[in-house]
């Protein structure tokens, strides 16, 4: 049970259908996906790259939540119905897992937790951020005693810790993202690379626009947006009033190839995120992998993949002039951006290929 799936892109999305798929590749274990559709009051059931894939109908989203009034009814009709012996929930979205595991009656269910505290922090987020504190004080808790196995994704993860928890973190596929020329070979590009949606706000991208129009003695710097939602118009509004409209490029969603390729030729990815509801950060492990050096926030779970100056660059979270530093001194200093990016490729190969990370979840599900 997923509240999002592909083609949705995310981390959340990658690391289920990483998932799924290793499920229906396995000889003895059979993945059906539950998730819901992004338009529609109708159900739809389809195979999806070897996957059986329901999609519930959402009637309301709030946030980045959506709900639907049927899923408790519609829950247990699909367990019956597959014959489902073993539940996997992923959160943090509120309601689906939630439900999963409270209507699971007596199969084993395993809780994937993806985020630390939700907490917002924007100004005007008061209202959506007392409601997450109820949620993760008073509701979370209870889901978190009620499912047999928790799995967190990084020890900042809010299912860390628990004594029926394991850490499996998310991946990469180093068969796919592989090193392209050394990094101080590549053009002076900063990727971004994730989510663009307003509900995200705590991805921190406008604080990457106030540090690329601080680059002003590297003219021939560019910034590349890799992503879709709805704040992508607000983005680009601030990097006009910034004057670097010209140095910014959004490349809309990107998959497959297309999003290896960017990641490979860029001279840099930043992933400038505010909150602990950065658990971990997908996009810096699939750019280590490519050699590409990175530079995070030391907030949430970035620091547990991202070692300071040794597998990359961390700099304090909402602060354009540090962020503008790191981002000069690796486009600046090749010595420096090859040390990191090399170093970040042995580490995704040795820590987070996906292949070791899926047989633990096989045996996780196969011992329940």
């Amino acid at each position: 049970m997923t509240p999002y799936y592909p083609p949705k892109i995310g981390g959340v999305e990658n690391y289920a259908a990483r998932i799924a798929r290793a499920l229906a590749d396995s000889p003895d274990l059979t993945p059906v996906v539950l998730t819901t559709r992004q338009g529609g009051v109708r159900s739809t059931v389809r195979i999806e790259d070897g996957v059986r894939v329901v999609r519930l109908a959402a009637w309301l989203r709030l946030s980045n939540t959506p709900l639907g009034p049927l899923w408790p009814l519609q829950l247990r009709w699909w367990l019956r119905r597959t014959g489902a012996e073993v539940i996997n929930a992923h959160a943090p979205v509120p309601g689906l897992a939630d439900l999963a595991i409270a209507v699971g009656g007596r199969r084993p269910t395993v809780l994937t937790y993806h985020a630390g505290s939700m907490h917002k922090g924007e100004p005007g987020s008061g209202a959506a951020d007392r409601l997450i504190g109820w949620y993760e004080r008073q509701v979370l808790p209870r889901v978190f005693r009620r499912a047999d196995r928790l799995v967190a994704v990084s020890p900042v993860s809010l299912a860390a810790g628990h004594r029926h928890a394991v850490e499996i973190t998310p991946g990469v596929d180093t068969t796919r993202f592989t090193p392209g020329e050394p990094a101080s070979r590549r053009a002076p590009v900063v990727l971004y690379a994730g989510r663009l949606d307003r509900s995200s706000a705590w991805k921190g991208v406008d604080v990457l626009l106030h540090a690329f129009a601080r680059l002003t003695d590297l003219p021939q710097a560019r910034l590349h947006l890799v992503g879709g939602g709805d704040a992508l118009p607000d983005l680009l509004e601030l990097a006009e009033r910034l004057g670097i409209a010209e140095q910014v490029t959004a490349h809309g969603e990107l998959i497959g190839g297309e999003l290896v390729a960017a990641i490979r030729s860029a001279a840099v990815l930043a992933l400038p995120s505010r909150t602990e509801a950065e658990s971990f950060g997908m996009a810096l492990v699939e750019a280590m992998a490519c050699a590409t050096p990175v530079v995070g926030s030391a907030v949430g779970g970035i620091p547990h993949v991202v070692t300071d100056r040794h597998t990359g660059l961390l700099v304090p979270p909402g602060d354009p002039a540090a962020l503008a530093g790191a981002l000069r001194e690796l486009l600046t200093d090749g010595e420096l951006a090859d040390r990191l990016g090399a170093a970040g490729h042995r580490q995704a190969r040795q820590r987070y290929d996906w292949d070791g990370l899926m047989d633990r979840y096989l045996e996780l599900f196969r011992s329940l």
